[in-house]
């Protein structure tokens, strides 16, 4: 009996100990992150962020709820994410909860806050059917408002928050330029590069002329995709900025493809030239990578014509990548003809350059001009040039005395939608390498971390074999080991319970 009530005891202690953990849990909030991307920590930029507020935000969380488990968990991570703002915030971060489903007073005040619903399938009974869910938040100091649409499961929390809390509360954004006037796209076609600018960056059109200078008020100018040539007047403006240590990021295509003549040929703008000067040479020819694309060819097949999608070297997909800020978290990178850059200033020892993303171990060149074969078997001797730099970076003294730098990318359209009516919807990788880009040269590099701290592209085809084999037996034996393991630690206390009970003093 004595035995049996400290059996009694133990678990009342035990169920008491697990309430006390539990109340203290609404006060103060303790997580161990063990993911690889670190998703769960809070980064420096954030903490920043929020110990420089100086008025309360409130975050208006529009979520419904009864949602399946695994978009139910964004609900969960984002509640557990704002209870760690406001204590980060010292009590700056103010959140509340509200489920628009509810009625229909609450889902019109969450469409009328920018939440709109989307539509998402549940099971129920064996049958798929479709259910209204909101899954955003309205980020508000005073009058100023910033709404989050849509928190996509998944994918960089932190940063959409961060940046909404951001945005409203600086109260004077930097200045980019974009330079026109030389064939670039206008910001139109830049859809999204500009939409993820505009969060913490006042971008403008900039046409060069031969009467005026770059205006002061910009540290860094992008030139993308320049189709015609930039007089000497123009260079040497960029010359001038150079000089007074500004910033640039050229992203420009040395070679073109054209699908309706199925050829590849050479463009010349002057900026080759002018980048040659300084040292970094951009070759004309294509880079071909097996890592790649596709384009859809029709094919007949008697009487019937279809679609079919065929691997297209000349569209490299980069995922090899340097350890630097601003390709911190890319995954994949789509291109469109890219070309090999080389250094060619190594005797200047006030030039550093330093490549950050490559094409992949099988790759190589192709010499423009050329004609696309697209029915071609391309074979391993194909590509015997691995590791060709298709983007890096140059610091240093670049034009006069003072330091600079320039971001060089070999292919000008990797961040260009296209033309209203033919928009192209680019990989989320690829907006965040032309907007961390932007971030670095600009020194606002905080945030870079985080617009890619979710996972974005991890096809399990191109895991390597080692950790596909690993993860393959964990998933096959841990459940069985488990299960062993709970038999036998239950054998093990029936055994004692045994002994115990044929003891002479046992009641």
């Amino acid at each position: 009996m004595k035995n049996k009530n400290a059996f009694y005891t133990s678990i009342a202690l035990m169920a008491g100990v697990l309430l006390f953990l539990n109340l203290l849990s609404d006060h103060f909030f303790l997580r161990f992150d063990m993911t690889k991307e670190k998703q769960y920590t809070m980064s420096k930029a954030t903490k920043d962020i929020l110990s420089g507020l100086e008025e309360p935000v409130t975050v208006k969380a529009y979520f419904s709820e009864n949602l399946p488990p695994d978009i139910a968990r964004t609900r969960k991570d984002f509640k557990e994410m704002l209870i760690e703002y406001a204590n980060l915030s010292r009590g700056n971060v103010v959140y509340e909860f509200i489920n628009p489903s509810e009625n229909e007073e609450k889902e019109r005040d969450a469409m009328q806050n920018g939440i709109q619903p989307v539509m998402i399938n549940v099971r129920e009974k064996d049958q798929m059917k479709q259910q209204k869910a909101f899954l955003g938040a309205v980020v508000q100091k005073g009058e100023q408002k910033e709404a989050i649409p849509f928190m996509q499961p998944g994918t960089a929390m932190e940063y959409a928050l961060s940046t909404s809390i951001k945005k409203i509360s600086v109260k004077e954004k930097p200045s980019v330029a974009f330079i026109q006037g030389h064939g670039e796209p206008p910001m139109e076609q830049l859809s999204q590069v500009g939409s993820a600018l505009n969060i913490l960056y006042q971008v403008d059109p900039l046409t060069l002329s031969d009467t005026s200078s770059i205006p002061e008020k910009y540290k860094t100018l992008a030139i993308v995709a320049p189709k015609d040539t930039f007089p000497p007047s123009h260079l040497a403006q960029l010359d001038a900025f150079l000089a007074r240590g500004g910033r640039m990021l050229v992203a420009m295509n040395r070679v073109k493809g054209d699908f309706s003549t199925a050829s590849g040929s050479v463009i010349s703008t002057g900026l080759e030239s002018w980048l040659k000067a300084k040292g970094l040479e951009i070759d004309d020819s294509f880079v071909i990578d097996a890592r790649c694309g596709s384009v859809t060819v029709q094919q007949q097949q008697g009487a019937f014509r279809f679609n079919t999608p065929v691997a297209f070297p000349y569209l490299p997909i980069i995922q090899k990548f340097s350890a630097h800020p601003i390709t911190k978290g890319l995954e994949a990178v789509m291109f469109q003809f890219a070309s090999p850059i080389r250094f060619t200033g190594k005797g200047d020892s006030s030039l550093v350059f330093t490549t950050i993303a490559t094409t992949s171990d099988k790759s190589g060149l192709a010499k423009a001009p050329l004609f696309f074969d697209i029915s071609k078997h391309w074979a391993e001797r194909d590509f015997t040039i691995p590791l060709i730099p298709v983007a890096g970076v140059l610091e240093g003294k670049i034009s006069g005395g003072s330091k600079s730098k320039i971001v060089i990318i070999s292919d000008g359209d990797f961040a260009v939608n296209g033309e209203r009516g033919q928009a192209q919807q680019l990989q989320p990788d690829n907006v965040s390498l032309m907007a961390n880009s932007i971030d670095w040269l600009s020194d606002d590099t905080g945030l870079i971390e985080l617009r890619t701290k979710g996972v974005t592209s991890r096809p399990i085809d191109q895991i390597e074999d080692g950790t596909k084999s690993m993860l393959k037996y964990i998933n096959f034996l841990l459940p069985i080991l488990l299960v062993i393991g709970y038999g036998v630690i239950r054998m093990q206390v029936k055994r004692n319970l045994r002994v115990r009970r044929m003891e002479e003093n046992y009641a």
